[in-house]
């Protein structure tokens, strides 16, 4: 449901998307006006601003007077407004030759792609198996997001990772399966810990056993890269373990 937005709400609502995976800053309304060439005046803006808080596609940290997207908003960009940037060829056959060597072993071949994903996304990478084990990497990469500043956020992520149970509940109960790529937020799950969290995953299934894979970032992830390198990594599993 989109709550029938207009053209010009729709808009204003995909450049404050966009301000905001760039900046990781709330967006006002002056910078819209300024960079994003909207053709109406600030005041209008606000006004469309403060519809689409009240239909809970924004919503206004207490420390600023600009708005961030809410999950409904980012799954909005993500399902209707969005452009994916597919990989390249080149990009697939280096991904293939990073893996290929460890295909004869299921573990291995996780491992090696869960490796592979969090170095082409700079981002952490975690996999699971429906028996309950599972991988990460890319810990670093955490730290290149303002959001991960807050200690706080950042043991809770740690503290998933450690965390097996979750990590099962995460990738085989809170995300159905029902789509090639799924993207949920901590805020969604009621993790209130982990609610400037973001993930993005994939299932595969891969001699008779169930698996996932997908990234842990912040909200503002860049979706229209990382959901095709995703479902790119969770075909290609299954394509290498046949």
């Amino acid at each position: 449901m989109t709550d029938a937005l207009t053209a010009r709400q729709t808009q204003i609502l995909k450049c404050i998307i966009d301000e905001y995976i760039e900046t990781a800053e709330p967006v006002g309304s002056d910078v819209l006006e300024k960079k994003h060439g909207l053709g109406v005046s600030s005041a209008t803006i606000r006004n469309e601003m403060a519809t689409l808080t009240n239909l809970k596609y924004l919503k206004q940290p207490h420390t600023s007077a600009g708005r961030v997207p809410t999950p409904r908003a980012m799954k909005f960009y993500v399902d209707q407004l969005m452009e994916e940037k597919q990989m390249s060829l080149a990009e697939e056959v280096k991904a293939k030759e990073e893996v290929w060597d460890s295909r004869d072993d299921i573990e291995d071949l996780i491992e090696e792609a869960t490796n592979s994903l969090a170095a082409r996304t700079d981002s952490l990478a975690v996999a699971a198996l429906d028996d309950g084990r599972s991988w990460h990497a890319g810990l670093a990469n955490v730290f290149q997001s303002p959001e991960f500043a807050d200690l706080g956020v950042c043991s809770s992520v740690f503290s998933l990772l450690e965390e097996e149970t979750r990590i099962i509940d995460l990738f085989f109960k809170r995300l159905m399966g029902d789509s090639s790529v799924e993207v949920i937020f901590g805020e969604e799950l009621g993790w209130d810990e982990l609610e400037p969290v973001g993930v993005v995953a994939t299932r595969f299934k891969v001699r008779n056993r169930l698996g996932a894979l997908g990234i842990v970032g912040p909200v503002r992830l860049k979706y229209q890269t990382v959901i095709p390198i995703i479902r790119y990594y969770g075909k290609l599993i299954q394509e290498v373990a046949k």
